[in-house]
């Protein structure tokens, strides 16, 4: 894998560390990074809310390989800074959906997200990286920061509730804020250690 501009994973994984490990008694803790600027999260009862900035997409041509490294044609074609936005039909489709890794890697893209309304929820996803040495993430926050300007214009909400529909799977609440999200969800300790150096 390499290092990215914006980890979900890692500001939600620190945060929690620092609300749930340490005698911090605020409600929101301000990460200043090197790329994304301010990322900030907030406790909200059971729930860490990060604000993050939004990347909306913008319509593009197709790429060459993309059809047939996901095997199925979109609906629709975006792209935003680092990842291809693709659009679906249904739910069932991004759900079945079993892309080419190989080919994916090929496109010039750090990741390809791709989504359709949910059944039972706003909007689903799945995010694949391979190119950066992810074959499928679980639970995406960047792409949200792409998915949720989308899925707000498109549905005329500020408020979204998002699955990410990969193999561990996820849920978020989401809000749109122009050109901010707030991205909320749950965290657990999985795994303790102590490194000495």
């Amino acid at each position: 894998t390499t290092e990215v501009a914006l980890g979900g994973h890692a500001t939600l994984a620190s945060a929690f560390v620092v609300f749930d490990r340490t005698d911090f008694a605020g409600e929101a803790v301000r990460f200043h990074t090197r790329y994304s600027g301010v990322l900030s999260v907030t406790r909200r009862n059971a729930l860490l809310e990060m604000d993050f900035p939004a990347r909306p997409p913008a319509p593009l041509d197709r790429p060459p390989l993309l059809d047939n490294s996901l095997g199925i044609t979109p609906l629709e074609i975006l792209g935003s800074a680092e990842d291809l936005l693709v659009v679906l039909p249904e739910q069932a489709a991004v759900v079945e959906m079993q892309p080419n890794l190989t080919l994916l890697a090929e496109l010039n893209w750090r990741g390809v997200i791709v989504t359709s309304p949910g059944m039972d929820c706003d909007f689903v996803s799945r995010f694949f990286a391979p190119r950066v040495g992810v074959p499928e993430d679980p639970v995406t926050g960047s792409a949200h920061c792409v998915l949720v300007p989308y899925w707000a214009q498109r549905l005329d909400k500020q408020c979204l509730h998002a699955r990410q529909v990969s193999k561990r799977g996820g849920e978020l609440i989401c809000e749109d804020r122009g050109d901010r999200v707030r991205i909320a969800g749950k965290a657990v300790l999985y795994l303790e250690g102590r490194v000495s150096i």
